[in-house]
């Protein structure tokens, strides 16, 4: 619990489901003493559908965004500006959880088994960005990405996300894949100046 939606959610792995999956899913979710939620991509909108007539009720739109890492290495972070390592600082740990991302979560991104990478970005001598990459074969993942709200609009969300770009970039990736929620509108502009373009969309359905 307390990790997400992402990570608590059910998906339909393949097209064959009956309407008994459905609620042999959500008893197992129950078990485990999590509420039900399926994550339905657009392109399932008879699951959708399905779902919505058991009273399911839709979340907000997540928008998959991917992006070459060429486009993101065109050009050097600053000094100082921008840093890839692990495990995380304190101060990473403590920017994430002012920013609504707690202990649950940072434990989800401990547990990947994969190559990974904290980020941390500076501005004005102090640390106002972080975020979370990691790279599955050629693919890179963005996740967790935060600014500091008086620090937002000098440009540091790009330079760190270019930094997580040249990172994946030394670890094999050729692509970067990130998901944003379609109300945010601000984060979409700014993965969009940097090259990113829309290749999915899912909602998650819950019970109320």
């Amino acid at each position: 619990m307390g990790g997400g939606r992402r990570v608590s959610s059910a998906r339909a792995t393949a097209a064959e489901w009956q309407d008994a999956d459905i609620e042999a899913t959500a008893r197992i979710q129950r078990d485990w003493d999590q509420p039900a939620v399926f994550r339905v991509a657009d392109s399932e909108p008879a699951l959708a559908d399905a779902l919505q007539a058991r009273g399911y009720a839709d979340h907000t739109q997540t928008m998959m965004m991917s992006c070459a890492i060429s486009a993101l290495t065109d050009r050097q972070v600053p000094p100082v500006t921008s840093f890839a390592l692990w495990p995380p600082l304190a101060i990473q740990r403590d920017l994430w959880t002012e920013q609504g991302i707690g202990a649950a979560r940072q434990t989800i991104m401990a547990r990947v088994n994969l190559p990974k990478a904290a980020l941390l970005g500076r501005i004005r001598d102090r640390a106002a960005a972080v975020g979370f990459v990691a790279v599955a074969d050629s693919i890179a993942v963005l996740h967790a990405l935060e600014v500091l709200p008086a620090m937002r609009r000098q440009g540091l969300a790009s330079w760190t996300v270019r930094e997580a770009a040249f990172w994946a970039q030394k670890h094999g990736a050729s692509t970067m894949l990130l998901a944003v929620t379609a109300e945010n509108a601000g984060a979409i502009a700014l993965y969009h100046g940097l090259g990113f373009s829309q290749i999915a969309s899912y909602r998650y359905f819950q019970q109320p």
